[in-house]
């Protein structure tokens, strides 16, 4: 039997009416439209800058050593033009840059002797020479205790008659095991050195002759005796 107590009625609701009531604004498909068209603009605009960019980085020029077809030569680097030196490097003294003359050793310093210079003579050495040929150049440095090669000593026979050129020019070019300083001591202090390397040598072989009168009277006085004029305390 059926209930006498109705059961309640439900409205349906028309498609008309259901698309009357949606909003009428941008849906989420259109919103995921436009961020895609966004980003491939956006992408688009990266690829044209970074390919400028690209191009300022190739640029049309030679690097060293490149080869070339326009040049007979094949080659980009271009000779120097004759005579040319770059600046600050213009040598025209030969026996201050280079120790020689015509070839041959020089003998005598190419600027004056004084007590400055040999004091950064001293100095010089005592930084780049001492370390293999030790403070009296009696090539017992530090590094050759270590095992490196022994160079010969200044106070040989040899040596004390070597003229003055012969150490500019190898403080300048190398020796043997001894590689070059051109590019740590400048040509000056390299004949600083040079004039300590002579008074080193002077230092081992003087005469008594040789020395000034107030120390020859030093060496005059007895051991423990004080000389003239020395002040007592």
């Amino acid at each position: 039997m059926k209930s006498s107590r109705s059961l309640p009625r439900v409205r349906r609701r028309s498609r008309e009416n259901t698309s009357e009531r949606r909003p009428q604004g941008p849906t989420r498909i259109d919103t995921c439209r436009r961020r895609r068209a966004w980003l491939l603009a956006f992408a688009a605009a990266a690829a044209l800058t970074s390919a400028c960019r690209q191009d300022m980085h190739n640029q049309p020029k030679y690097i060293p050593l490149r080869d070339s077809a326009f040049f007979p030569n094949g080659s980009s680097a271009r000779p120097l033009v004759e005579d040319t030196v770059a600046r600050g490097t213009l040598e025209e003294d030969e026996e201050f840059f280079t120790g020689k003359s015509g070839g041959a050793a020089v003998t005598t310093m190419p600027f004056p002797l004084t007590k400055e210079v040999l004091d950064r003579g001293e100095q010089r050495f005592n930084i780049f020479c001492s370390p293999c040929h030790d403070t009296a150049g009696t090539g017992q440095g530090m590094i050759v205790r270590r095992g490196y090669r022994q160079p010969p000593t200044f106070h040989s026979d040899r040596l004390r008659q070597a003229p003055i050129g012969h150490f500019f020019d190898v403080i300048t070019n190398g020796f043997g095991a001894m590689p070059d300083y051109r590019a740590q001591v400048a040509p000056r202090d390299r004949w600083a050195i040079a004039a300590y390397v002579r008074a080193l040598q002077l230092s081992q072989h003087a005469t008594a002759a040789e020395l000034p009168a107030e120390d020859r009277q030093k060496l005059a006085q007895p051991p423990g005796r004080p000389a003239e004029g020395a002040a007592k305390h």
